[in-house]
Order: structure tokens, then sequence, then C-alpha cells
């Protein structure tokens, strides 16, 4: 399809943040390397995110087409309006008659994570050149390696290397994360903060903004903060784009990290958020996807989910966020390439039948394959459960199954894809007797999954990694994220990574969606009047838990499905 087909982005919080922050470096790291495919069909156009634009000195910039709203202790050292378009010349004072007094805060110092690293060669920024950002003062903003071993953790702006647009950042001022009497923790909070006054005129201004100068528009992707008061901005947020850009594809993603022990009301806080969050979020949405490395939605937490080839620290957003940005821009490859036909509302589409408007999100990250290794051979020695690793909180349901589902693979080229077993040999699968790579990923997702409708797509190009991203890999990958028998002497520096992900309309959303009612529904609210006293009347809570209820029977297979309703009313 020719044209560009341009997508907005929101981002709602601090973990949203985190998450975007490794997203827009992982669009950036394909900047140089698009442009040498070898397959048009496999190029993606990253005018579909991305926005050109040109400072006050006459420089061509590219900046993601994004807004974003957080906390002003989210920024540190960021300022709100980047450092792309500052103009030496605003900082000369007018000339003025009277007497001057000057009110100047201390900037803010880098995180110590990021203290001492030297910048990597060639660091190339969104404006086209190469330059490292600056700090106040001139300190140039060194990138992030590898976590140091108790370090404190960076806030998200710490380690975006993308620079962004002076419209992109909207601070809220009202609530701060330090604080414990003034944070922004409850649903009712959030959904104040849009319902009138200049933060909603803001955002309506800087949609215009962005819209107006669109072609084609094909829709809007939203990831909040789904376990806080994001979950009540987010909610506000899709219903203005729902009323006044009616028709486009809504495509949000509901961000939880890897949550620590805590006050017992946060946990109760935090489940009522998310269960708002699902029912508002999802019904104002084309698809709505929940994505956290937690182990589960609800009050009872199984521990975070361990993927193989990674070594992760759970309490470190740094590195939690990295791995839900990796598979974010893997599963959104598909409206994003350039000869694609496949637009946002086909995704969509595909997914959200019969009132399905939840999907979970699976990955294998990296995807095991040997450098030397077929994907017929990778795949058929495999589990089916063994595949991917759910990152949506809703367990591991592999044999729930599922009612359809969107899967990409990228990262295996082109000798990789079909078996190489000498003629006249006897294939060991019906995967070894494909003939192209495409058929070989579709013949298994039929394999392992006979009755569901799927959508594949296969890319040679893999996930390319620039800093600062986490280098927490296993020592068993070789610098293309390939697996060796033996582990490499010495951790390599991992340049890219092959990578399998999926949206998928699970059957196990029905368990899913109904122990969070059951949770809440035998809960006394009346002992978390604090909770509604920030602006969601208790019955209106009620009905979205009736409104839980019904989504999550959407989702039921048949009347033997999980027999154990207990849903006592």
């Amino acid at each position: 399809m020719s044209g560009v087909r341009e997508v907005v982005t929101l981002q709602l919080g601090h973990y949203a943040g985190s998450v975007g922050a490794h997203w827009w470096g992982l669009q950036e790291a394909l900047f140089s390397s698009n442009s040498a495919a070898s397959d048009l069909d496999e190029a993606i156009q990253h005018d579909v995110l991305f926005r050109t634009g040109r400072t006050v000195q006459g420089r061509e910039t590219f900046t993601p087409r994004l807004i974003l709203m957080d906390l002003k202790e989210s920024l540190t050292s960021l300022k709100q309006e980047g450092y792309l378009y500052e103009d030496p010349k605003t900082n000369t004072p007018i000339a003025w008659k009277g007497s001057l007094t000057t009110h100047q805060q201390d900037p803010v110092p880098p995180s110590p994570v990021l203290e001492g690293l030297d910048q990597p060669e060639g660091d190339r920024f969104s404006n086209g050149d190469f330059a490292s950002k600056s700090l106040p003062g001139g300190k140039p903003q060194q990138l992030a390696k590898p976590l140091a071993s108790e370090s404190p953790a960076p806030a998200w702006s710490d380690f975006l290397r993308t620079n962004l647009h002076p419209r992109t950042i909207l601070t809220i001022h009202e609530y701060n994360r330090e604080e414990e009497s003034n944070r922004l923790e409850a649903f009712g909070q959030g959904e104040k903060l849009l319902q009138d006054g200049r933060y909603l005129e803001e955002l309506e201004d800087r949609l215009h903004f962005y819209v107006e100068e669109c072609d084609y528009l094909q829709g809007f992707q939203l990831l909040c903060d789904l376990h806080n008061g994001f979950s009540g901005v987010g909610s506000k947020a899709v219903e203005l784009l729902q009323d006044e850009y009616a028709g486009k594809g809504i495509l949000t993603c509901g961000l939880t990290p890897v949550l620590q022990s805590s006050l017992p009301h946060r946990h109760f806080y935090r489940l009522m958020n998310t269960a708002l969050g699902i029912v508002r979020l999802s019904s104002q949405s084309s698809l709505f996807c929940p994505l956290s490395l937690n182990g589960r939605l609800g009050l009872k937490q199984d521990g975070p989910v361990s993927l193989p080839y990674l070594q992760y620290k759970p309490s470190l957003d740094y590195h939690t966020s990295a791995i839900l940005a990796t598979a974010l821009d893997t599963l959104t490859i598909p409206y994003r390439l350039q000869m694609s036909d496949i637009t946002m509302s086909n995704l969509t589409e595909n997914l959200n039948f019969s009132g399905r408007k939840v999907a979970e999100a699976s990955a294998a990250v990296p995807f095991p394959v040997a450098e030397d290794q077929s994907l017929p051979d990778a795949l058929y020695n495999q589990q089916p459960s063994e595949v991917w690793c759910p990152l949506s909180s809703c367990g591991n349901r592999s044999d729930a199954g599922c009612f359809a589902q969107s899967v990409v693979l990228r990262g295996i080229g082109k000798r990789q894809q079909v078996s190489n077993v000498p003629p006249g040999t006897e294939p060991k699968s019906v995967l070894h007797m494909c003939e192209t790579g495409q058929e070989v990923l579709a013949r298994y997702l039929h394999t392992i999954s006979p009755r569901t409708l799927s959508t594949s797509l296969l890319l040679q190009g893999p996930c390319k990694l620039l800093a600062p991203y986490p280098q927490f890999f296993s020592p068993f990958l070789n610098k293309h994220g390939f697996l060796s028998e033996k582990p490499l002497y010495g951790p390599p520096k991992i340049e890219s990574i092959p990578v399998l992900a999926a949206f998928q309309s699970s059957a196990g959303l029905y368990r899913t969606l109904g122990d969070i009612y059951r949770e809440l529904h035998g809960m006394d609210l009346r002992r978390w009047e604090s909770f509604f006293s920030a602006g969601v009347e208790m019955d209106d809570f009620r009905e979205a838990l009736d409104e839980l209820r019904t989504l999550s029977l959407c989702y039921k297979k048949s009347s033997l499905d999980e027999s154990s309703d207990d849903d006592t009313d």
C-alpha cells in the first residue's frame, strides 16, 4: 500500500514512559539498518510513528508523533520542551529597565547508574546528527550499559535516547511520586485531571497539532499505567479519542511493573484501578492488552515471569520495560511495514470479534535458535508451551486454547527459514517439507492450535539493540542473539536478537478476568472509602464489576469449560 499511514502515540504514566523510552530507542536502532534491507516487503516505514520537522537553526529533525503525560519527578534532568528545538537566543534576558530577580532551580544530576559510562561510538539520535544530549551546564548525558550490582534505578528520562518534540511532554504538577500523601494512586484522581481544565485543553491541542498534519491517520497507540491513577487518565483519554476520531483504530496497552511488597491498601488500590482500567479502556478501544512481567493481575501474586535467556532484575523498571518494549515493537510491525496492506484496524478486528476486546501478549525474547539451525528444526525441538512466555499477568494457561492470534517472528535469515536436509532424506516432520519460511510458521501455528484463526508474519531482519538497552543476556548467546552450545568466554555485547511475539485472544482470559471479579465482588467496599472519595461512586464501581464479569464470559469456550464458576451474586 502506497503512502504513509500515520499513528499518534500517547504515553500516560511513569512505567509507560519507561516502556516508551526503550521502544523509541529500538525504532532508532533500525534507522541505519533499514536502508540496507534486501527485501522491500520487509522495510519498516518509520514515518508511521515519526514525523519530520526543522529546528530554528534549519536542521531537519525526526521525532516521535508522541504525547507523554507524567509527573515532574520523572523528567529528572530532561526539560519539558526537550533540547532539540532549543534556541540559544531565547536565553538572553529581554531589555528591562527595572530590577531583575533570578530564580534558578539546581539541575538534577543524572542517575548514578549512568555516571561514568563511556559514550558509544557513532551514537545517532533522531535529529540525524551524531552527538550526545547535553544536561544543563553542558555536561554530556551518558548512556547506560549493564546495570551495576545495586545501583539506584534510573527514571525513564535517564535512559531515553530519542529527542522529543516540544509538544510531546505534558507535565502534571498536582501530584508527585515521593510524598505518601500526594500520590496519584486512585482511578478517580486520574479521571478528574482530564474531565475539564487545562490538561484536557492541552491534550486536545496537541492531538490536533499531530492529527492535522497527517495525510492518512490510521489510529492511535496508547500506553497507560494500569495499576495507579493513570488508569483513570487513560480512560478519559481513550474516551476523548473515541469521541473526536471515531472510526480510527485504538490499540491500548495497560502496563504494570513487577510489584514489590507494599502497604496492604496499595494492593487493593492496584486491583481496583486494574479492574476499572480493563473495563473502561477495553470498551473504548479497538483492542486492549495488559502487559506486565507479574505472574498474575489479582491480589495473589505469583513470582515474576521467567525468561530462559535473560538475567533480568524484576525490581528494575529499566530491565522489565525493555522486555515489554521489545515485545511491543515486534507485535506492532504488521501495520508499520512499508509494503503491507494491514492497518491497525485490520489487526485489531482479527482479534476482537464477538465482544472479545481484551487480548493477551506472549513472546520469546530472544527466540531460541542457533545460528546454523533451520527454523523447522528450532520449532520441531520445542514443546508448544515453551515457545513463548506470557506477558499479560494471566498465568501460564497454555492448555486453555485461543480463538485468534497475530504472530510475528523476526530475525530468521533466508537460509535458515526452511529445512536444509539433503535430497532423498526422510523429512522429520511436515515443517521440514515446507518450501518457504512463511509456510513453516503458518503450518506450525496450525499444528499447535488447529482451531485458532492465526495470522503470521516472518521477517529476516532481527530486533536491533543500541545503548542504553540493558545487556542482561545469557552467556549462551552470541552477539547476534543466537544460541551457542557452550557459554562464551566473557559476556559479548548483544547487537541484535531474534524475537517471536503474539497477540492472542485467549480462552484463558475467562478465568483471569473472572478471578478479578470474584476477588472484588466479595470485598466490603466500605473499607476503602478513601479510594471512592477520589471520585468513583460505589454504584459505578459495582456496575463496572458486572461489566468485567460479562466481558469474561466472552472467553468461555463451552458450558464444560471452567465449570467451577463461583460467581455468587
